[in-house]
């Protein structure tokens, strides 16, 4: 399908289906063209929010991903817009984040980082050869095509890519991901494409050990050691790494930009095309251990930025900055695009706020105590939900409750009332959700809430891990399952996986922030 931008309604063309993901201001769904029943992934981005710079950046956006036809880029087929929405349709890809499914091998070796990033260099060379700078390569922007073995690696969202002409350096602004940002970008210094390679080379470094090159708390020290090139290869996981595949890296991980190598050399080094004669196959099971815990931390800074951004109330529709794109959808990913002091201000602010954060993390001692405390507050919250008590409820959370689920369609819900409603209408509630005619994908689950006469409803809480953000803040992540009796006698089991965020205010602890996963459903859970 040619990559243009089509004058007919998205709906006379694509059939859409369940959400996959969801940002600031644009929610992903899979559908189906009707014409021929071929699988996409729809991004639609509501423009009624977006100011005319807005605008500008998502026509740059959808262009520069028309341009790209290659195999390890996701392409994108469609582009409409229709009544307030822009629908860009791009590539279905079902197997997930790469540094996930690295993870879950049970065989990974250096010929096989490799050969990953062969096709991570396939991709940036592309996008060069065509004037295209991506400046925000990461492991979230690194998909697999499909779940299979040896599916093909995938480079994704171009939202901060620029056009530049040959080799050109200027200035772009100051954009990236903290961890992956160039030196001269830093040194807010004329940069170009050069800036992909120091990506590539932070990525290549935690390929092989799993964990970052650059690292520190403080953005500030973060900054000086990418500055200074200060890296280093400590023992024992660097000593079983061949010379060749340090070579590599050092070459991109050169601090002067004219001296770094490119994408096209980088492609010829004999650690990539001559993997077999000189990559090592033993298997790193350090390096899988490692990125483990190196993926589980990415998760937890975007949790816990996703919930400072709920929690002081930076919506679609209050945050200011949006329209200078200063936080970039996947807050998770710490993305930042810096173009005035204004939207400076606002992200040191959200970034000093998370150090603090994580700082409290890891350094506070343990408080069994206080982690059992907020396992039984968040059992009796659950409890009050399972039996229908609106006043217990109101009791353990905020009134500004902020919360993120399946039934708001990709919105971010701020107070009670969406949440009241389930309370107010517990028996039809109860009636729909336990008749399984009601969903054609058997997603049905149990009530949100139950009134005293409904059947019997058992809630449990599995696998909690309590996080304390200091004293007054605390954290919970856990499997929320539950268990009743369906219309016909039989036992029923559904799960969610659920994170809420308790803050202590005047000496009572309550519940600020939620965010729970699933398909929308008449199924649980404020």
């Amino acid at each position: 399908m040619a990559a243009q931008t089509s004058t007919a309604k998205f709906s006379d063309i694509y059939e859409l289906k369940e959400e996959l993901g969801k940002g600031a201001f644009s929610i992903v769904r899979r559908c189906v063209q009707k014409a021929t029943g071929l699988e996409f992934a729809a991004k639609i981005i509501n423009t009624k929010k977006l100011s005319a710079r807005d605008h500008q950046k998502l026509e740059r956006e959808a262009r520069i991903c028309r341009l790209l036809k290659h195999p390890n880029i996701v392409r994108l087929h469609d582009s409409i817009q229709d009544e307030g929405f822009h629908y860009l349709v791009f590539d279905l890809v079902t197997g997930g984040e790469l540094f996930e499914d690295i993870v879950a091998r049970e065989f990974y070796s250096e010929a096989d980082a490799s050969h990953c990033m062969q096709q991570i260099l396939e991709s940036v060379n592309y996008c060069h050869q065509h004037g295209i700078v991506h400046r925000d390569l990461k492991p979230e922007n690194l998909l697999l095509a499909s779940k299979a073995k040896g599916a093909a690696v995938k480079l994704a969202d171009f939202g901060l890519a620029i056009e530049v002409q040959g080799e050109q350096q200027a200035w772009f602004g100051f954009a990236g991901t903290p961890g992956y940002l160039s030196p001269e970008v830093l040194r807010k210094d004329p940069y170009g494409k050069p800036v992909d390679i120091w990506a590539c080379g932070v990525v290549l470094y935690i390929l092989l050990v799993g964990y970052p090159p650059f690292w520190d708390e403080d953005q500030h020290r973060l900054y000086a050691q990418i500055k200074a090139g200060a890296y280093d290869y400590p023992s024992p996981e660097w000593d079983t790494v061949t010379p060749e595949a340090k070579n590599l890296i050092n070459s991109m991980l050169t601090v002067n930009p004219a001296k770094r190598i490119n994408a096209s050399e980088a492609l010829k080094h004999p650690w990539i095309c001559q993997r077999e004669r000189v990559a090592s196959v033993v298997h790193r099971q350090e390096t899988v251990d490692c990125l483990k815990k190196f993926n589980a931390r990415r998760k937890l800074k975007g949790a816990i930025l996703t919930t400072m951004l709920a929690t002081r109330n930076f919506s679609s529709r209050s945050l200011n900055v949006k329209k200078n794109d200063a936080i970039k959808e996947s807050t998770e990913s710490n993305t930042i695009e810096d173009e005035d002091s204004k939207v400076v201000s606002v992200k040191c602010d959200l970034e000093r706020v998370y150090q603090v954060s994580v700082n409290m993390l890891s350094t506070s001692q343990e408080h069994p105590g206080r982690k059992q405390e907020i396992i039984k507050l968040t059992e009796q919250l659950l409890q009050a939900i399972t039996s229908g008590d609106y006043g217990e409820y109101t009791k353990l959370v905020d009134p500004h409750l902020t919360s993120f689920e399946p039934e708001a369609l990709g919105n971010l819900i701020v107070g009670l009332d969406f949440h009241k409603f389930y309370f107010d209408h517990a028996n039809a509630v109860e009636t729909i959700s336990l008749d399984p005619a009601m969903s054609g994908d058997g997603s049905e689950g149990p009530p949100r809430v139950l009134s005293k006469n409904s059947k019997p409803v058992n809630t449990s809480i599995l696998n909690p891990h309590v996080h304390l953000l200091g004293e007054d803040a605390a954290c919970i992540a856990y499997v929320r399952l539950t268990q009743f009796i369906d219309r016909n006698g039989l036992p029923v089991t559904k799960h969610s996986e659920e994170t809420r965020i308790w803050q202590r205010k005047d000496g009572k602890w309550q519940n600020v922030h939620f965010h729970r996963s699933g398909s929308p459903t008449t199924e649980t859970g404020k």
